[in-house]
């Protein structure tokens, strides 16, 4: 299922005043000398809790912080605490909808599902109570999105023909190129210079007239040089950007200027090149009712969240505070 984060901004203009703790009858507040769990948010009758937002935020706090430091890490770890606290409401909101409505999930269809997760490679466990519980808020979830958004979907001929219309570049075959090089590799760390001057005299030959094939023979480093330097058929888009970018507008026959590459000196020939050719609607056809499908989920999908947040009772109590939320 894919989850819609709303932004910190969101989150701030939900709140209301809160409440006393103890009205609640909770724990105190922890305190920074010992940290114990405390109400983060309430959604209509039902609390989330630090410990909850936390076990949703491990996985990303773990991977944030080994690849960011310092004030972009602390940053970028707020925003992902809020994203965290918002998925949590939006599945809180989506079970309780799915409670509303009486969708059920059989044991059997739980136990099935936890069996198939641990043939690819799973760590849940059928005899955990949290990890059954967990599976079966995820077929709940697919069960009230099913109900509410994908069982609603249609989508017209005409309609996805509009679509191949409006988007046909999605649909279309990269150009064609026939090339081939001529590839001066510098012998030595130092030998930048040295390669330069060989790929100069190539060039010179090349503007004097001499065929690209003989030149190519006599100073390539590549490996189809005794071949001409022909490289064969490649596609818009396989070459590395240096490269694109060198023969994006040669013609057939047409010689680039001296490029300097991770591989070395080159100098590249156009030989031909294909245009991009557009594949037929019907060809495409499947592919563009899943494009068409996709979207309109999707737009379901988040109207749907709106719908839901809107009729909720929605309360933040969390306040990002990184001395003591990422102990």
């Amino acid at each position: 299922m894919r989850q819609i984060p709303v932004d910190s901004e969101w989150l701030a203009s939900t709140c209301v005043p809160t409440r006393p703790v103890d009205d609640l009858n909770m724990a105190p507040a922890f305190c920074e000398a010992r940290l114990q769990d405390r109400i983060v948010a309430i959604v209509n009758s039902e609390l989330i809790m630090l410990s909850d937002m936390k076990r949703e935020f491990e996985t990303e706090q773990e991977r944030l912080s080994r690849e960011h430091h310092g004030s972009d890490l602390a940053q970028r770890l707020k925003t992902a605490e809020y994203m965290a606290l918002t998925k949590l409401i939006e599945r809180r909101l989506q079970l309780q909808e799915a409670k509303a409505q009486k969708v059920q999930v059989s044991d059997l269809e739980v136990k099935q599902a936890l069996e198939q997760m641990k043939r690819q490679g799973s760590p849940l466990n059928i005899t955990n109570p949290s990890d059954v519980q967990t599976v079966r808020d995820q077929l709940l979830l697919m069960r009230v999105i099913d109900q509410h958004i994908r069982g609603n979907i249609t989508v017209g001929d005409s309609e996805l023909k509009r679509f191949y219309q409006e988007h046909r570049d999605r649909f279309a075959l990269p150009e064609e190129y026939q090339l081939s090089q001529i590839l001066i590799q510098p012998r030595s760390s130092d030998g930048l210079a040295e390669a330069l001057t060989k790929a100069r005299r190539a060039m010179d030959d090349l503007k004097r007239g001499e065929k690209f094939e003989d030149v190519a023979m006599r100073y390539s480093d590549g490996t189809n040089a005794l071949q001409g330097g022909r490289l064969g058929l490649v596609r818009q888009g396989e070459l590395i950007p240096t490269i694109e970018q060198a023969v994006a507008h040669l013609v057939p026959g047409g010689i680039s200027d001296i490029i300097e590459s991770p591989e070395g000196i080159q100098i590249i020939r156009m030989d031909d090149r294909k245009p991009k050719q557009f594949r037929q609607y019907e060809e495409v056809r499947r592919e563009v009712q899943e494009l068409v499908y996709q979207r309109k989920s999707e737009d379901m999908y988040q109207s749907w969240l709106v719908e839901l947040k809107n009729k909720a009772y929605i309360e933040i109590k969390f306040q990002n505070d990184t001395s003591t939320a990422h102990r």
